[in-house]
This record gives structure tokens, sequence and C-alpha cells, in this order.
């Protein structure tokens, strides 16, 4: 029976890749004032960010509760033996805890590893996405970790914001608060270092902060997998995803949306850029 692959919503896997590789995504949750929504299943996109404008609620977010992670530990325990579970950076989110928690709630046997992946977004979907992959054509658990911890080192991603306010109201901003002084008129730029925000540029234009994206994915030697992703800002990123085309015509590249729990954190306007390859 091949390995079992789990991940979480923030790894913002495009529609039908998880059906597709036979990946259980766990939601996150999103709470409008006392109403909870699971993210990507009971909220969109989509639905989203309309209500982010309109209401006068700001969002929080929450990790999903231990017997959640259990119930879907369980549920894939009739199928395999092996389940290998790779979730958002533990400096961001609580869910590597609940996910390790979890474990022992399980009323089946089971083997079951958690991997903090540091990443999120499609930086941790590709490696979530290589590990299901490799698992269908019958890679042991063994292998898998050790693929997973080498592509968790060869994934990266850039992002672009029109502000840092909802980072900084959530508290993911992490180093990137050096930012926040010089934020009039400013498009920021952002990463993720072991697993923290931090800045990675600054520019006073969209148009420039997109160069900057376009910039980051062409510092690649070596593409396995790119994608662009969007918070309610389709237009660019489907002229990024055109200029990237040129430049990598060889490769597929992914286009998604930001779910919910990450635009609570970013909010609209975010564009990024991920990839999973090689610089040398």
């Amino acid at each position: 029976m091949p390995v079992k692959i789990v991940t979480d919503s923030t790894a913002d896997l495009p529609p039908g890749v998880a059906e597709e590789l036979g990946i259980t995504v766990i939601p996150l949750n999103v709470r409008f004032g006392d109403k909870v929504y699971r993210d990507g299943v009971d909220l969109t996109a989509g639905q989203f960010y309309k209500k982010l404008v309109n209401s006068r609620v700001l969002p929080v977010t929450s990790v999903p509760s231990p017997g959640v992670y259990a119930e879907a530990y369980d549920k894939l325990a009739e199928e395999t033996d092996e389940i290998l579970v790779a979730t958002v950076s533990s400096k961001l989110s609580g869910t590597y805890d609940v996910a390790v928690q979890s474990i022992g709630l399980m009323k089946k046997k089971c083997r079951v590893e958690v991997v903090d992946s540091q990443w999120a977004v499609m930086a941790m979907g590709f490696v979530v996405i290589s590990a299901a992959r490799a698992a269908n054509d019958g890679a042991s658990f063994d292998e898998l970790l050790e693929l997973t911890n080498h592509n968790i080192q060869r994934v990266d991603f850039r992002a672009a914001f029109d502000t840092l306010e909802y980072l900084r109201r959530g508290g993911r901003i992490g180093r990137a608060q050096v930012l926040l002084s010089s934020m009039l008129n400013i498009n920021p730029i952002i990463a993720l270092r072991d697993g923290v925000v931090e800045p990675a540029g600054r520019t006073r234009s969209r148009a420039r902060a997109i160069d900057l994206l376009y910039d980051f994915a062409a510092s690649f030697s070596h593409v396995d997998e790119i994608a662009v992703e969007d918070a309610d800002c389709p237009d660019d990123g489907d002229f990024l995803v055109e200029r990237l085309s040129s430049l990598y015509p060889d490769n597929s590249i992914y286009r998604s949306k930001t779910t919910p729990v990450i635009g609570t954190h970013t909010g609209p306007g975010l564009l990024l850029v991920a990839v999973m390859g090689d610089r040398t």
C-alpha cells in the first residue's frame, strides 16, 4: 500500500491537484465575528475577499482541532500503514503541534510522521506534490522523508504586497517589521527564511514589484516547478504568468489563489511566485 500524504490548506494547492494525487488537505479556519469557516471549503477565495472588503469585523484564523487531524489519520489508516504529514511553518502557525498531538488520539494503528515544511503557499505545495508523486510511484516511507527534507531546501518564493498592515495585525510580520516605517507608496517584497517572514526588497511601483518577482524566478539555473499566486489581483497574476512562460517555455506554470487563511494575513493585492529548483 502506498504511503498517504497529508497537508493543510495553506499549501494553496490549485483545484484538482490534491484529488489527482490523492493528497488529503486539512483546512485551517477563518472566523468573522462568531462565524467560523473552513478554509477553502465553506468559504472560497473569491467570497473571502469580497467579505474582507465589506466587513466591519476583521477576520482571524485558527488551527484545526486535534480531532480533525485524528479523524483524517484514522480514515487513511483504512487504506495504508504509513502517513506522511507536511505542515505550514511552525513559526507561523500552531498547526504542526496539533498535527503531532493528534497522533495520540488515533483509534487505528498506523505509522504517522509529521514534518515542519518551514514554508507556506505553493513553496510548501511543491514539497507536498513531489512527495505525493513519489508515493504513488511506490517510494518507501524513508525515501519520502529524505525526498521531503531535500526539497524543503530547494523551494523558495517571493511575494509583493500592497501593504504589510495585515501581516502586522496578525503578528506574522517577523523581520519584515523594518519595512513598516517606510510603507507610504512602497510595494514591499517579502520572503521566508527559516520559517519566518523577512524583507526581500521594496519598490515604489507595482510594475517594478512584478519585475522583481520575475527576476527572482530568473535567478534559478534549473526549475522543476513554478507557480504564480494572487490575492484578488488576477490581472497581475496572468501578466506575470505570461512573462514567465517565455522564460520557462518547457514548464507548466501552476496558477493558484491564496486561500482565505493566507489572505487574512496578507490582505488583497498579494502577488507571489514560488519555485522548486536549483540556483547553481
